[in-house]
């Protein structure tokens, strides 16, 4: 017997194989395009090892068209191949304004600094700040503080890119939301580096990161309005927002949509977040009881179209005047995946990644947030509250929108100490960051210069994706058909 009839087929052969398969039925395979956060990182890592690599910032015209669109395409695509409530409502969000598209862009935004700031100080980066990222909120003794307040995006990396991000928010927010001219712009955006430079000088010299907080009582004139602004009672909350005419359940509007068919599901939700916090029985939560749980519909705009829901708590008097309410938000991957340098922590995955941001940056935060499975998805859990509340730009003044600035900067400062109390940092961050901001000018000068151009390069990117939007780029995910 020849010697070639006992070969095995060749992979050329079982390609040929396939392709007169394929002709025979007259069907072509077609691939959902997967995730590229792998080709991102091995893109970071070759601008970290190599002086010149082209960056997606870097390209001009119809490259960064396509660009801009595949990448807010691969951003969406489980809310677009869902058919998700809210997805086409985010995309007219992120059109209406410049401000609007920054804050629901995130990953676009920060696959433009991929590798960057190598050299600096890794600690647990916020990854979305903007003036509007910062709030009141209830610590773990249901007192409201001031602080960071968006926790979908911590990851570990430079301590430079929560100040880009922020410096950037800041000069389009003022200008858009508050009609402040270039220089006083600036003004405002050097104001929120001073905050976080004072602030960290103020960590480096009493260690009290662990325990401080911005409350009513001790912070500046502009948030000690926020706190009393934000007052209100919790029975008049609950009425006014939430409960149905019985105040059993939650009622039923465009908001929301009560589910009461999954109670017991979710009562298990709760004893998973009560076991993780160690919250006991007895306490303000009564016998963490779920009377109820309901849809979330339209909250938030990166979160737009991403499932939320909210479960109802009876309190101890029994009365409907002091229950909590428990949110549950579908977690998504960070948007700085891939990208910062790479380091030696680990945040977690998803809703766990998002409870360890919240644990780490806030002293006594929330003792609700935590994170569970549902319908086999994470998501992370938090307590709504009467109390919580952000900042209306609207209302602030030339004066106040430096000091708000200030006490953000300060926030972030707090958030960023506490990387090595409670956080996987084991050397003291607050002396190498300080060192790494000399000479301070200089490093702020750095700050406007890169603001100035992310800026202009958001609005050429806005007015690529208003022309898309118009054109039904983000009705369906892009499929590889070879």
């Amino acid at each position: 017997m020849a010697e070639g009839n006992n070969k095995p087929k060749s992979s050329n052969s079982k390609a040929s194989s396939q392709k007169r398969s394929r002709k025979a039925t007259g069907v072509a395979p077609v691939q959902q395009l997967q995730s590229r956060v792998e080709a991102y990182r091995e893109l970071a890592e070759a601008y970290v090892k190599y002086p010149c690599v082209m960056r997606p910032g870097d390209l001009t015209g119809l490259a960064r068209r396509l660009h801009v669109r595949s990448t807010i395409i691969e951003d969406h695509a489980v809310r677009i191949d869902e058919k998700a409530e809210g997805a086409s409502e985010k995309f007219e969000e992120l059109a209406d304004s410049l401000f609007s598209f920054f804050r629901g862009t995130s990953l676009l935004f920060h696959r433009d600094m991929l590798g960057e700031d190598e050299r600096m100080p890794t600690v647990l980066a916020l990854g979305d700040v903007h003036p509007e990222n910062f709030g009141i909120m209830p610590n773990a003794d249901n007192v409201p503080i001031f602080g960071v307040n968006d926790f979908d995006d911590v990851l570990y990396g430079p301590f430079t890119w929560d100040l880009k991000r922020g410096i950037t928010g800041f000069l389009i927010a003022a200008k858009e939301e508050g009609d402040q001219k270039k220089k006083h712009r600036e003004k405002i955006v050097r104001k929120f580096v001073e905050g976080y430079r004072d602030g960290m000088e103020f960590y480096a010299r009493h260690d009290k990161e662990a325990s401080q907080q911005m409350r009513p009582d001790n912070s500046p004139k502009v948030i000690r309005r926020m706190f009393k602004k934000a007052r209100n009672s919790r029975k008049e909350w609950l009425w006014d927002r939430y409960l149905n005419e019985t105040g059993r359940g939650f009622r039923a509007n465009d908001e929301l949509t009560p589910i009461s068919s999954r109670i017991s599901e979710f009562q298990g939700y709760i004893n998973d977040v009560a076991k993780q916090n160690g919250i006991d029985p007895g306490g303000r939560a009564g016998q963490l009881k779920v009377k109820d749980v309901c849809i979330r519909h339209g909250q938030g705009t990166a979160s737009l179209g991403l499932p939320r829901y909210y479960c109802l708590i009876e309190g101890p008097s029994k009365n409907a005047s002091d229950d909590l309410i428990i949110e549950f938000k579908r977690a998504r991957q960070s948007a700085l995946e891939g990208l910062v340098p790479e380091n030696d922590f680990v945040a977690g995955e998803k809703g766990d990644r998002i409870a360890h941001g919240q644990r780490v940056h806030l002293a006594h935060g929330d003792v609700f947030y935590g994170s569970v499975e549902i319908d086999d998805m994470s998501f992370m859990s938090r307590e709504r509250a009467p109390f919580r509340d952000d900042i209306d730009l609207d209302d602030l003044s030339k004066d106040s929108w430096r000091d708000y600035a200030h006490a953000c900067g300060q926030a972030l400062a707090q958030a960023h100490a506490r990387s090595d109390d409670a956080g996987e940092l084991d050397y003291r961050i607050e002396p190498r960051i300080i060192e790494a901001m000399q000479p301070f000018d200089l490093f702020v000068d750095d700050l406007l210069c890169f603001g100035r151009e992310a800026v202009k390069r958001l609005k050429r990117d806005h007015k690529f994706f208003k022309m898309d939007l118009k054109r039904g780029a983000f009705d369906m995910t892009q499929k590889h058909y070879r």
